[in-house]
């Protein structure tokens, strides 16, 4: 039974659970071209991981309002849900570790950007969704990564204090929030969005290439 007491491990979907990356890029490049505006590989790089509202407002600045970006950000989903259906699995090591940490007692949440309905359907599809106690998402959050509200908000809904708490991170803004909130972090390199210096000079406590080597005790060892 997972318990507090053992603290808890918040992890980041796109790039450390799955590789979406490239469907999610299409979908931007999709829903850009619509608007007359490409969609670089510079441009991705530079908003992985934020939110939408503030990746249009990067793109676009102040051309369209609170409803416009409802509506493109909806569309934009819809285009890479589309995609994630066709099918998505686990990167190496994660379902071991997953497992692992379930069965020694460590809660488990997500911390994403994405809206919910993404976060539900990557679980659905990779069968992992019993595995987790919470999910924070964009839908609980008003501001995005560097800021550390997602992981803090997970930390809360696991009732689990953010000391107590391990980010598993692709990218450096998620490293550089879950060190601001306080927690600390795994960076996993394997999507290769982000090269290791920059992960470690974003304070990452550990950098792997992937979690294959990542075990319960490494975890333990992090927590102190």
């Amino acid at each position: 039974m997972p318990s507090s007491d053992n603290g808890a491990v918040i992890w980041d979907v796109d790039g450390t659970l799955v590789d979406t990356a490239e469907m999610h890029f299409q979908a931007w490049a999709e829903i850009c071209a619509s608007l007359g505006r490409p969609f670089s590989r510079d441009d991705f790089a530079a908003t992985f991981g934020q939110r939408n509202p503030e990746i249009f407002r990067h793109l676009f600045d102040a051309r369209f309002g609170a409803s416009e970006l409802d509506e493109l950000g909806f569309r934009k989903e819809e285009l890479y849900r589309s995609a994630a259906r066709k099918g998505v699995h686990l990167l190496p090591g994660v379902r071991a570790l997953l497992e692992g940490l379930h069965a020694a007692g460590f809660r488990q949440a997500i911390g994403s950007s994405a809206p919910l309905a993404n976060i539900k359907l990557i679980l659905e599809i990779t069968r992992s969704a019993s595995l987790f106690d919470a999910i924070s998402s964009a839908d609980d959050t008003q501001r995005g990564k560097p800021d550390p509200q997602v992981f803090l908000v997970a930390a809360h809904k696991l009732g689990v204090a953010p000391g107590r708490c391990i980010v598993v991170e692709d990218a450096v803004a998620g490293v550089q929030a879950a060190k601001v909130g306080g927690m600390k972090c795994i960076a996993v390199r394997f999507v290769g969005h982000h090269p290791e210096d920059k992960l470690r000079g974003a304070g990452a406590d550990l950098v792997v290439r992937t979690l294959e080597g990542v075990g319960v005790e490494a975890v333990r060892g992090l927590l102190g």
